[in-house]
């Protein structure tokens, strides 16, 4: 068979496929003609200008799915819409594909379990996304530059205001005060640091791999005048030394192999005095598709953030009785703000287009972040993934006294 008479072969199955959709619509538009799948809301357009996009992407699933949208072999109309589809009308074939991975995840576990740690791999990693480009940053995020869910606490707010709140809301479970050194793992571009610092006296030290966000962070703690309360530094989580009062983690943990998960929290416990408590905010998966994902490849961890894992609250809750002698005593559920947080941001990626375009990044990398952002905002919608702020206390540490009739 030749290579133009597989590709439309491969385009028909799809096709075929396709026609099982019964939860929203796809209108497909491609060299054998318009074809309309499914019913219902949502409908998105898709247009396919290669038809070996088909093929790859039977082979290559959402990795491949990525790759040719980023190359242009096909368009949308409505990426959210497309994903949010794809999430409903596989939903069957995922709740299959995670029993598999749960059958055989002690088998697979005893195997990849000897690939060791490696904290350069850990930090080249964290280049390939967070170095990409400050300017990108800059012109995605509001003026906070926090990169991770924001929390709308009231109508109307913009994503600074939810942005804010989300860190107000980590100190006040935390009680962070004056008297208080802080430990963040995860610097970003400064975000939680800096505002802590300002709105509760307290001391932080942060940490960060990223040689952008190190210098970035560095900076605008200089400007804002806060270089004798927060310290910034250059260094891996497991180097860190001393103790403090209170430990903040705020979507790094993704960052983290699973592998290593055992080893992050033992780290944040040996930091952390008696009494400390942990502030933890981290994107997560189903508990019943952790197993299958951890050891799978998709867009987001081959293509986005490469070496990523998204832990589930169940994973999170075993490494942290097995290492450490902290326990969960708070844990709320804001993943329906990422998905307005995903939201915006895309927003702000549409209206700087121009001086986007400016940063010499390349037009496929624009396409790869309107698809990813696109990808996960669906992704959030659909409660594939969600994202929780878990506080976490060690032995010593004693709540603070109900009042009656509250």
């Amino acid at each position: 068979m030749t290579g133009n008479m597989l590709d439309r072969a491969q385009a028909s199955f799809v096709r075929a496929l396709a026609a099982r959709i019964r939860r929203g619509t796809i209108v497909l538009h491609d060299r054998a003609g318009t074809h309309r799948f499914g019913e219902g809301e949502p409908e998105v357009h898709v247009t396919v200008h290669q038809d070996a996009a088909y093929g790859k992407v039977l082979r290559g699933g959402s990795v491949a799915l990525g790759d040719t949208y980023a190359d242009g072999e096909w368009e949308c109309d409505d990426p959210t819409a497309l994903v949010t589809i794809l999430w409903r009308n596989l939903a069957g074939l995922a709740a299959v594909t995670d029993r598999i991975g749960r059958a055989s995840a002690r088998t697979a576990d005893w195997v990849r379990r000897r690939r060791p740690e490696d904290p350069e791999r850990d930090r080249e990693n964290i280049r390939r996304h967070y170095d990409l480009s400050n300017e990108l940053f800059e012109l995605m995020l509001d003026p906070t530059m926090m990169y991770s869910s924001a929390v709308f606490t009231r109508p109307g707010m913009t994503l600074e205001e939810a942005s804010t709140a989300k860190v107000d809301r980590l100190c006040a479970k935390l009680g962070i005060g004056p008297g208080d050194h802080v430990v963040e793992i995860g610097t970003g571009w400064g975000g939680f640091a800096i505002r802590a610092a300002s709105i509760t006296g307290c001391r932080v030290t942060t940490t960060t791999i990223s040689e952008a966000q190190f210098e970035y962070a560095t900076k605008r703690v200089a400007d804002a005048g806060l270089t004798e309360r927060v310290r910034v530094l250059d260094r891996d989580y497991r180097e860190l030394e001393g103790t403090y009062d209170k430990l903040v983690s705020i979507e790094m943990i993704e960052a983290v192999d699973w592998r290593s998960h055992d080893t992050f929290f033992a780290t944040c416990a040996r930091l952390l005095a008696p009494e400390g408590l942990m502030g933890l905010q981290a994107i997560t998966i189903d508990d019943r598709s952790y197993e299958r994902a951890k050891n799978g490849r998709d867009f987001i961890t081959e293509t986005i953030f490469p070496g990523g894992c998204i832990p589930s609250i169940e994973a999170i809750a075993r490494a942290v009785s097995r290492a450490t002698p902290m326990r969960i005593v708070d844990l709320d559920d804001i993943g329906r703000h990422y998905a307005e947080t995903l939201h915006r941001w895309h927003d702000s990626v549409d209206a700087h287009r121009e001086a986007i375009a400016r940063l010499g990044l390349g037009d496929r990398t624009g396409r790869l972040w309107d698809l990813y952002l696109s990808y996960c905002e669906a992704a959030f919608l659909e409660r594939h993934i969600s994202d929780v702020q878990v506080v976490l206390a060690m032995p010593g540490w004693e709540p603070p006294l109900m009042v009656r009739g509250c």
